[in-house]
């Protein structure tokens, strides 16, 4: 029985490109005729540039993406400061190392980010069917019945990565909790322009008030910017080009700018939400059907990316044997994620790119499920590195790259010390490790690093390993 996902963007694909690469059947449907057109989430953090190196496209995306630029205000022609992103958040660069392949978040627009992950999803034998809405559903014990504009599905699962409009969110009843700001109103949309010179998210002002400004995002390759505009709800403008032009001279003081070519523009007003329920039986929601809130983090899209990580392997594990439970902990470890990050968005939209006094990250690198129901670590004295950490990369005793070990749908157990005389498994690659600088551990130690790079187990015992690998996917 096949998988239907409601939703092509970032999350469906994702989650579509998992499963398919684990052999389980999935539908992918998208009431729009075409892949999204704009640049929206167009930053994508270290941790996701991880993800997305594990399922085959980054480098896609390296080619074609850029490093995240400087932000750069003026006061009409007049350039008042340069800051870079860890400059605004308060927090010292990251730096490249063996354990941190790729310290800087990448600029690349969402249309292209969608492009070579359905390219990916394509070349696993995955197709999305455009035009398609799901309308409705009906589960029972043994599956559900996915009602679509095309004819009934019926499928083991359902999973909404329909937006923050969620039409299956809402057929779900469950909680949608936060506030809207009604107050403000956000233009966003992708343009030529002539006039503009320097690779910069050039913040226009007429008097270096950052309330009033036009923003226009250098986005790779050059021939398009992202503008972004915000406004109280009563001032807001009409969605043309026009309007546009008169709002950039308006707010920047300046007539040697024009805006020309518009390929996409959208109006949205901020909500900062988040489900009580992640899953209702055999239906579950991901991404921005599952949370919202500004994008004044640069979360959204990475965030949402990484629920999709996270459920893949868990939905096929079940699939294909593992208990039921195995599902219940995607709620588990992925709710309070979303709430920080809510929290995060939040602050950074109030402080209004203004610099931070207190440092605020945004890589995700630190994301953990420490204490939770998947990590167990049953040392005397834990280390730095913990059950639930993130893996860091890092070399093995022959110059192999640890995150080219993690690659794949399978378990990773990194033996430090001897290597264990047992066998776990075709689903599990054992690898002899040396002592490195991300992983601390002592002895003949024993790290279980699960398919979405975040350790499982640190343990000194072959029988903690097996209990584990029974509990995850039905097998020891």
């Amino acid at each position: 029985m096949t998988v239907v996902i409601a939703g092509a963007g970032p999350t469906g694909i994702t989650l579509a490109c998992e499963l398919a690469r684990r052999g389980i059947a999935c539908r992918v449907l998208d009431q729009a005729p075409r892949l999204f057109e704009g640049s929206r989430g167009k930053g994508i953090s270290p941790r996701t540039q991880e993800v997305f190196s594990d399922l085959g496209v980054l480098d896609r995306m390296l080619a074609d993406g850029m490093p995240f630029p400087k932000f750069r205000l003026y006061a009409g022609h007049d350039v008042v400061s340069e800051q870079t992103v860890s400059e605004l958040l308060g927090v010292q660069p990251l730096r490249r190392s063996p354990e941190l392949p790729y310290p800087e978040t990448l600029l690349l627009p969402q249309w292209r980010t969608d492009e070579i992950l359905y390219e990916r999803l394509r070349e696993l034998g995955g197709q999305v069917e455009f035009g398609t809405e799901v309308t409705g559903f009906d589960q029972d014990e043994d599956g559900v019945t996915v009602h679509t504009s095309a004819g009934p599905i019926r499928a083991s699962h359902l999973i909404g990565c329909d937006g923050g409009r969620s039409r299956l969110r809402k057929a779900l009843g469950v909680g949608f909790a936060g506030e809207t700001l009604e107050t403000e109103r956000t233009i966003i949309g992708d343009a030529r322009v002539d006039g503009l010179e320097g690779v910069f998210c050039h913040m226009f002002t007429k008097a270096g008030d950052i309330g009033e400004r036009f923003s226009l995002w250098s986005m790779p390759g050059g021939e398009y910017y992202q503008f972004v505009a915000t406004m109280p709800t009563e001032r807001t403008p009409e969605l043309t080009l026009d309007a546009m032009n008169r709002l950039l001279r308006e707010r920047s003081g300046r007539d040697d700018l024009h805006l020309h070519g518009l390929r996409w523009i959208s109006l949205y007003r901020v909500n900062v939400r988040m489900v009580d329920r992640y899953r209702v039986g055999r239906v579950l929601l991901a991404g921005d059907a599952a949370h919202v809130h500004s994008g004044a983090s640069g979360q959204g899209m990475n965030t949402s990316v990484q629920d999709a990580y996270n459920l893949g392997w868990k939905l096929a594990a079940v699939l294909c044997g593992a208990p039921e439970e195995l599902l219940d902990t995607y709620e588990t470890e992925r709710m309070p994620v979303a709430a920080n990050v809510l929290g995060v968005s939040t602050r950074l939209h109030r402080l209004n790119f203004q610099r931070s006094t207190e440092p605020v990250a945004v890589h995700q690198l630190d994301v953990s499920y420490r204490g939770g129901p998947l990590a167990v670590d049953d040392r005397r004295t834990p280390g730095r590195l913990r059950a639930g950490d993130r893996a860091p990369d890092g070399l093995l005793d022959d110059g192999t790259r640890l995150f080219d070990v993690f690659r794949g749908t399978h378990f990773t157990l990194l033996a430090f010390g001897r290597r264990p005389d047992a066998d776990f498994g075709s689903g599990v690659r054992v690898h002899r490790a040396a002592k490195s600088e991300g992983y601390d551990v002592d002895g003949d130690a024993l790290v279980l690093v699960r398919p979405d790079g975040y350790v499982g187990v640190i343990c000194d015992r072959v029988e903690t390993v097996r209990e584990y690998l029974e509990r995850v996917s039905g097998t020891a």
